[in-house]
């Protein structure tokens, strides 16, 4: 094994080692062809073998209007994304859930559940099929929290599991379900179950990595 030291000329005592690897191998370090430094931020190591993709947030959108919040140019080197939701409501009574897409927005095929646990009451379930919805049962003005997750199993298969709560009764609501995609997902959308009912407050991000 072999060393380089070099220190700096002008400033600074600190003495920069390269080592060499511990085989028998020639191994070649190709740097780019450009003046600057190697590295400038985290977003540098994105797509860089053996390097985790940084965690990347999104910028918060009032989810005040409108029949649909979306999130797109979600990269594809994506293998987990959270969606963060406080206060969302709506003025109907259709629940509100997540879909994804590769390209286009998918509508059908979801599988899962999404079940209520409520004090001193029944509790109840609701089974995926056109979203990944966050709660089983709302109305006008409902408000929801909570956080939700997709991540990915490799094949374009994606697994979803949320948290949320209703503000108006004592509920919680967990969910798990799953989506095969024909290609590389690149959206998220939250909506709702009819595609009518207009979003009337709360906000939603997403981060990603």
């Amino acid at each position: 094994m072999s060393n380089i030291a070099i220190q700096g000329a002008t400033t600074g005592t600190g003495v920069f080692t390269l080592e060499s690897p511990a085989t028998n191998t020639d191994r070649t370090l190709v740097l780019p062809d450009e003046a600057g430094t190697v590295l400038t931020s985290a977003s540098d190591l994105t797509g860089v073998t053996g390097v985790p993709n940084p965690l990347t947030s999104g910028t918060a959108v009032a989810s005040t209007s409108g029949t649909a919040i979306d999130f797109t140019g979600i990269p594809s080197w994506a293998k987990r994304i959270t969606m963060v939701f406080k206060g969302v409501s709506t003025n109907g009574s259709a629940v509100v859930g997540f879909r994804i897409g590769d390209g286009a927005f998918i509508s059908t095929g979801y599988v899962g559940v999404v079940n209520r646990a409520q004090t001193a009451q029944t509790n109840a379930g609701l089974a995926y099929s056109t979203s990944f919805a966050i709660i089983n049962a709302t109305a006008a003005g409902v408000s929801q929290n909570g956080t939700a997750v997709l991540t990915h199993m490799g094949s374009n298969v994606w697994n979803f599991s949320a948290i949320a709560a209703r503000e108006d009764n004592v509920s919680i609501y967990t969910c798990s379900g799953t989506l095969t995609l024909a290609g590389v997902l690149d959206r998220v959308r939250l909506t709702t179950a009819n595609g009518t009912d207009t979003f009337d407050a709360g906000s939603i991000n997403i981060m990603y990595e």
